[in-house]
């Protein structure tokens, strides 16, 4: 029965993973890889079989209240954030899961493993790499959170001699682990090891993370996905959970693979975003522009009223003014007025991959009006009026056009093809990049300088006067 109730959970949990790949199916998808979640644990349970299931219940029960709280009060605009805690949670229970064995095994065995076995050798190393994988994913999400929720600064931190730190820490923690496999049958012994090698990795995941700036987010978050994946197959090694194994692996390639893509969206390297303190130092004279014009939202509101093609393209400072509902509103005002209105998403948009789809999801914004970077950039060449709601690299015509520039050869969304482009912005301040855009000084572009979600509403008022 449980093997059979394991397969099927492994199953859900794939077809979840598909679901997820389109924006349709991703609510079907997310509840059936959540059936899937509680069907391996009651499996888990009937497999245990004796336990003392006070405290299991208390876990549940607490886990549960959490899980409720987090998806009832969280804003949308501080997903991102919960998203990381949560990475960091993962790998924390992969961790302390591991120690606990290690515990358990010192008050059964009276400190000493029965033989020094090629199978005691494989289970402390499974075990070290669950505390190793665990803890730099625990402490590493938390500096995310830290760095998404404000605070401390999202710019990145740059320690002197980050680099050398590192490869002594990465070193450091090797050589603790490799001497821990010669000393398994020592179980005293192996559990100082492995506490040393969880402060030591703690102490690595926070380096590893400080040095990246925000525009570098969505990929670390899908890395740090990827460690807790990788995390909970190493402790399923450890409890010899096949199912434990199965979700780990799932969620570690996934990771990788949404890492991968990101560094494509940005046309960088993975070593590059996570040791090239992208956006340390801001050019100079990056605040020096000409030929900027600004406008008011009346001015805003009579372009739009003659216009039969809008795309809007979103971006951080959407989400940090919870405007999304404004633009959905502004949206079907033009739509009612005859315009054909689109969204443009750029894959690295936001704090986390898809933080875009979801806000605009939460709006009730239709699937069919979301488009992607290549097809949006081939509707732009025909577009009235392309409105850039909080966004700023990924707009930035310096990724074509200069070679020098921390961004060259990034794919961004090109709102400079349409006839006129609006950019609703508080200031011309960089973005996350700290560079100069190009964008704000072309000859049809006109500034808004504003909030995103006052300006829209302003812009609304006006077309409905």
């Amino acid at each position: 029965m449980v093997a059979l109730l394991y397969l099927i959970a492994a199953t859900l949990f794939i077809l979840g993973l598909k679901g997820m790949t389109r924006v349709k199916t991703a609510r079907f998808g997310n509840l059936t890889a959540s059936s899937g979640m509680l069907l391996a644990i009651i499996a888990t349970l009937i497999h245990i079989g004796k336990a003392d299931y006070t405290l299991i219940v208390s876990g549940v029960v607490i886990g549960a209240l959490i899980g409720t709280i987090a998806a009832l009060k969280v804003e949308m605009t501080a997903m991102p954030e919960m998203v990381a805690i949560f990475n960091g949670f993962g790998g924390g229970a992969s961790a302390l899961v591991a120690l606990s064995e290690i515990w358990f095994n010192i008050i059964e065995n009276n400190s000493q493993l029965p033989a020094f076995k090629t199978t005691g050798t494989l289970w402390a190393a499974t075990i070290i790499l669950s505390i190793l994988i665990g803890t730099v994913t625990f402490s590493g999400s938390v500096v995310a959170f830290l760095k998404l929720r404000g605070s401390i600064k999202g710019d990145p931190i740059l320690l002197p001699g980050r680099h050398f730190i590192n490869v002594a820490l990465v070193l450091a923690t090797i050589l603790l682990g490799i001497y821990a496999l010669f000393e398994v049958t020592v179980l005293t012994t192996l559990t100082t090891l492995a506490l040393t090698i969880s402060l030591t990795s703690l102490i690595l995941g926070i380096l590893l993370v400080i040095p990246i700036g925000g525009a570098d987010m969505p990929v670390v978050i899908s890395l740090l996905n990827s460690y807790s994946g990788l995390a909970a197959a190493s402790t399923g090694f450890v409890l010899m959970n096949p199912i434990l194994i199965i979700s780990g692996a799932l969620v570690g390639a996934s990771g990788l693979i949404l890492t991968q893509i990101m560094c494509k969206a940005m046309n960088r390297s993975l070593s590059n975003v996570l040791f090239g303190g992208f956006g340390a130092e801001v050019s100079e004279g990056v605040r020096e522009y000409s030929n900027v014009k600004s406008f008011t939202p009346e001015e805003a509101a009579l372009i739009l009223e003659s216009a039969s093609k809008v795309i809007f393209v979103p971006g951080y400072g959407m989400a940090v003014a919870q405007a999304q509902h404004a633009v959905k509103e502004l949206a079907e005002l033009l739509e009612s007025r005859g315009a054909k209105v689109l969204f443009a998403i750029h894959p690295v948009a936001g704090r986390m991959p898809g933080h875009m789809n979801v806000l605009l999801a939460e709006a009730d914004v239709p699937y069919d009006k979301l488009i992607e970077l290549d097809q949006a950039n081939a509707e732009m060449v025909d577009t009235d009026v392309a409105i850039v709601v909080g966004a700023n690299d990924v707009v930035n015509p310096a990724a074509t056009k200069d070679s020098s520039s921390p961004i060259a050869g990034m794919p961004v969304i090109e709102v400079w093809n349409a006839a006129t482009v609006m950019v609703i912005k508080r200031s011309l301040s960089p973005g996350f990049a700290g560079i100069k855009n190009e964008l704000f000084e072309h000859d049809n572009t006109y500034m808004l300088f504003m909030d995103a979600k006052t300006a829209l509403q302003e812009i609304i008022k006006e077309l409905k006067s």
